[in-house]
């Protein structure tokens, strides 16, 4: 069944995704397809049309969004089941794209499944989770008395994990016991606890520009002022960290040691021992946020261990290493100020969930979460080699090459340059194409054209086809 000629114009023709989402609309609607029945495969429609498979899956991911098509695991594409067109029949909505905003980045980002490909995201693909270890973990835990898990926890969380967790620490010369680790519902919620038991509105705190976007908003949330320190491939800027710190009023530091989000890029130890001495010199906290330690294959700089739990406020969690969906996060500091965060802790939100704790406990017990995470690794590591020739093939300044964790800070060429990513982002996402623009992660939401990009999204041909095609755009216009 042939239901359109691809238009392939150069001119402001629709984009093939289009093109298919309404040759299969108007099938629909003029009852060629009717409720219940079966569309061609992906593969089928692509060879049938002369699109790429690509093409096609974009287009039927569009139209379960918008609820012309339903999908079933195993069954492929049915045309969905709707109300007949009586008078108060309800049509179904053509998609749309969102409107990205930090309301959509906090929230909605998670809800919505329309976009098909998903450059801009922060998680690992479901695929290269440890699925097979977290089955297994999950039914450890059903084999324990239901009574030991239905009460409220302990507010410092599951005490054998926090053990655990120490103990795992002192690999990485950080000497800290069970006492030290306040276990929480994430590492966001941790850096939301210390942000709130430290600070007042009207505080001033130091943050990398760029920054991890979300935690922007906690501060934004507490009324504390963000003051941008540039980050460089080796680090943080010291001197203009000094420099910020010598004028008074600086509280505190907040650090991304290790690949970091969004440039992916690491300490050195000549900065981390350079950024320690500021903090000394002004009497600044340290709060390392280290979510992703776990998937640099290398040894790096680790504050806390340098520093000690008294300096530096350490914050890590497993929704990198294990599943996002795992809201176990913690941190470790001195424990007069850990009775303070766990005072904020149950006062926010009471206790954090044991039946998740236990699970991620009996994962991390059972010995097969370091297989899994050289797996990942490696595969990471492949999608930077490929994603680094591609970006280097259009043209892209790339900020890092770290060969390790999600992300690469990638800079497009030419007129992007003066227009901001965020224009391109706008373009992208009319293709099914989400894009994270630097603005994101910019305390004063300022765009130099910089996007995030997820490695392990980024390799879809119909994002690099877009890229080909507005940079094509581009050329002639100038």
């Amino acid at each position: 069944m042939i239901l359109f000629e691809p238009v392939r114009s150069r001119t402001r023709a629709p984009t093939l995704v289009e093109q298919v989402a309404v040759a299969l609309e108007r099938a629909i609607t003029s009852q060629l397809l009717r409720p219940g029945m079966a569309v061609p495969s992906i593969r089928a429609f692509a060879r049938d049309h002369g699109v790429s498979n690509f093409t096609v899956a974009a287009a039927y991911s569009r139209l379960v969004a918008s609820g012309w098509l339903s999908a079933r695991p195993g069954a492929g594409y049915r045309v969905a089941m709707r109300p007949s067109r009586g008078r108060d029949a309800v049509a179904p909505v053509r998609w749309r794209p969102p409107e990205i905003g930090a309301s959509w980045l906090l929230a909605d980002v998670f809800a919505d499944h329309s976009i098909p490909i998903k450059s801009g995201c922060g998680w690992m693909p479901p695929a290269w989770l440890n699925e097979s270890g977290l089955q297994q973990s999950l039914r450890q835990l059903a084999r324990v008395p239901g009574v030991q898990i239905a009460r409220y926890g302990h507010p410092f969380g599951y005490a054998p994990l926090r053990e655990h967790i120490a103990e795992h620490l002192g690999e990485y010369g950080l000497a800290v016991d069970a006492d030290h680790v306040l276990l929480t519902l994430g590492a966001s919620q941790a850096l939301d606890i210390v942000v709130r038991a430290l600070f007042r509105a009207g505080d001033v705190v130091a943050v990398e520009t760029p920054c991890y976007a979300n935690f922007l908003q906690t501060l934004r949330l507490s009324g504390v002022t963000a003051v941008g320190v540039p980050r460089s491939e080796d680090g943080l800027c010291v001197d203009a960290l000094a420099r910020i710190a010598s004028r008074g009023g600086l509280k505190a530091v907040f650090v991304n040691t290790v690949l970091q989000n969004p440039t992916g890029s690491s300490l050195t130890m000549a900065n981390a021992f350079r950024l320690l001495q500021v903090a000394e010199r002004y009497d600044l906290r340290v709060i390392e946020d280290d979510v992703s330690r776990e998937l640099l294959p290398e040894l790096a700089p680790l504050l806390a261990a340098l520093a000690g739990p008294e300096r530096v406020i350490y914050v890590s969690g497993f929704s990198k290493s294990i599943a996002p969906s795992v809201r176990v996060g913690y941190v470790v500091a001195a424990p007069p100020l850990l009775d303070g965060f766990a005072k904020v802790k149950m006062t926010t939100g009471l206790t954090t969930p044991e039946m998740m704790e236990r699970t991620v406990y009996q994962l991390l017990r059972l010995g097969h979460h370091p297989a899994h995470l050289r797996r990942v690794r490696e595969r990471l590591r492949e999608a930077h080699d490929a994603l680094c020739d591609l970006l280097d093939r259009h043209g892209f300044e790339l900020f890092s090459r770290p060969r390790a964790g999600l992300f690469l800070w990638a800079r497009p060429p030419g007129v992007w340059r003066e227009r901001g990513a965020a224009r391109l982002a706008e373009l992208a996402l009319a293709d099914g194409i989400w894009l994270a623009p630097g603005s994101y992660f910019h305390p004063e939401r300022v765009d130099e054209g910089w996007v995030r990009f997820n490695v392990a999204y980024s390799l879809d041909p119909a994002l690099w086809e877009f890229m080909r095609r507005v940079g094509a755009a581009q050329a002639r216009r100038r």
